[in-house]
């Protein structure tokens, strides 16, 4: 199925040392202003890898926290863990001390690499922790290459110099059905738990998404453009296997809420390919200076991670001259599922199911809807994860039959794309109607003043629930002036019985728009 799992290939180790030395003079990573090689990050890797293997006393299996953001030293680090037979646990940085000794606890992590700056955080939870080897480092650091000392910890540089003169070992018994990364995600409820992907489940869904994109990805001539976190499972899968596997740059945008920065950082490149989501899209869109930049080569966007509105295709496409292509997927699917064929997108879908992804739409009793009724989504492939790490019962929660039940709730077009309508747990259910946000959002954001919407449902002593709107705009408008636009395309009970004009609304790193918080 696929040339990234090709003879030899047993598991990521071997898949990312292959490719490191296939194409060693080709640019592989770009950020702040440095730009390493294929052959400077597999010596790179190589080295903090032997260091890993021989002087860390980790062994083969134990789980190390990456918590860095889309610096160069992260896909050093993440390569180096994974060719020393490690378990990478992805970390954001800008979690809190609770989400971090939950996250560290759980996984049993036994090592850490962040930054410099976060080593007070991890001191309040490093004595619940099993972490004993701490490895920091600075954005900085591989352009001055100083070696600044912290007691108890080493940094990235003196560990890389450490092992350079050492021989990495081979990867023994370390097989394409073994975990190599726990994504740590909410779920639908409760804790956060720890999806147990496999090597084979990123490789396979590498090589899946690699062919969804049929010729757009070409060998060693593309630069992608990486603003979302490497963190994530989205940029993880996509920029650093992926496009990584061709012999392509990934220019690396460690904070893309500082639109200034971010434009400066790309303007210097010819880029090709872009990743994002709706949020990005549109705030970008809404720059001067982005507007001024040059899209000649642009010929591959891909979106994912939250619902992509018209407007954002629209404005996106008048702005670059580049269409979207949008996919879905989950962390516990490695994450792709579905992907729009780019430049055959059918907009207002996710596309059809990667090759060798089986998609259904299920009813609340676990039975198969007819084609073209709504549903939850359930998918079989080999990019679904083992399970949740730990937690038996949990997974027992979400597989069925081997299908994963992914909390969304969808439809099969005929023309085989699936839409998705909107998440279970986020459905509005007013005087025993369904409301999806999505849907009330898309109608909110076409208003030409109108920059962000989001829609949650409120407590209601007649309806039970009633649909409350938070929104970001570009110009003054009036709670009527919005309730009156609705009403045009809205049945009375999907519109808003509320509005709320904030200055911008609550998001994630990813920058996805986080609903939960305007609940509370």
């Amino acid at each position: 199925m696929s040339e990234l799992i090709a003879s030899g290939i047993n598991n990521l180790g071997d898949f990312i040392e292959s490719t490191l030395t296939k194409y060693p003079d080709n640019l592989a990573f770009s950020c702040l202003g440095q730009s390493l090689s294929f052959f400077e990050v597999d010596s790179r890797s190589r080295a903090l890898a032997c260091w890993l293997q021989q002087i860390s006393g980790l062994q083969a299996g134990d789980r190390i926290v990456i918590q860095l953001p889309n610096i160069t030293q992260y896909p050093i680090a993440a390569y180096a863990a994974l060719r020393a037979g490690l378990v990478l646990v992805n970390t954001n940085p800008l979690y809190t001390p609770k989400e971090m000794r939950h996250q560290f606890k759980d996984s049993g992590a036994k090592a850490i690499i962040t930054l410099q700056d976060l080593l007070p955080k991890l001191e309040e939870v490093k004595a619940d922790t099993d972490i004993e080897t701490v490895i920091f480092c600075n954005p900085e650091d591989l352009i001055t290459h100083d070696k600044p000392k912290v007691a108890g910890c080493i940094s990235l540089n003196q560990a890389m110099a450490e092992g350079v003169n050492l021989t990495l070992n081979k990867r023994e018994g370390i097989s394409l059905d073994d975990a190599c990364v726990l994504q740590y995600t909410g779920g639908t409820t409760g804790v956060s738990k720890g999806a147990e992907l496999t090597h084979k489940n990123i490789l396979s869904n590498a090589a899946q998404t690699l062919n969804g994109l049929g010729d757009t990805c070409s060998e060693g001539q593309e630069t992608f453009v990486c603003p979302l976190p490497l963190y994530h499972i989205y940029a993880f899968t996509v920029n650093m296997m992926v496009f990584f596997s061709r012999g392509n740059l990934n220019v690396l945008i460690p904070n893309p809420r500082d639109m200034d920065a971010f434009i400066g950082a790309i303007k210097p490149f010819k880029f090709t390919g872009f990743s994002g989501i709706n949020t990005l899209f549109v705030g970008l869109c809404s720059h001067p200076n982005f507007k001024q930049l040059d899209f000649s080569a642009l010929k591959l966007t891909i979106s994912g991670g939250s619902a992509l509105t018209s407007d954002a295709v629209n404005v996106w496409r008048n702005t670059t001259g580049c269409s979207i292509s949008e996919g879905y997927g989950l962390s516990e699917t490695a994450p792709v599922l579905c992907l729009n064929e780019p430049g055959n997108e059918q907009v207002g879908t996710v596309g059809e199911a990667l090759v060798g992804t089986d998609i259904q739409i299920w009813d609340a009793n676990d039975q198969r809807v007819s084609q073209g009724e709504e549903g939850q989504i359930v998918a079989k492939g080999p990019q679904v994860m083992k399970g949740y790490w730990n937690m038996p019962a949990e997974t027992d929660k979400v597989m069925s039959n081997g299908y994963f039940k992914t909390g969304d709730i969808g439809k099969i077009l005929d023309s085989g794309a699936i839409k998705i309508v909107d998440r279970l747990k986020d459905m509005i259910i007013v005087s025993g109607f369904n409301v999806y946000p999505n849907e009330v959002e898309e109608v909110l954001t076409r208003h030409e003043n109108i920059v962000e919407a989001a829609v949650v449902g409120q407590l209601d002593d007649k309806s039970g629930e009633s649909v409350c709107a938070y929104i970001a705009v570009n110009k003054a408008l009036s709670t009527q002036d919005i309730i009156t636009h609705c009403r045009q395309e809205l049945t009375a009970y999907k519109v808003p019985k509320q509005v709320f004009i904030l200055d911008e609304l609550p998001k994630s790193t990813v920058g996805k728009i986080l609903r939960r918080e305007l609940r509370k």
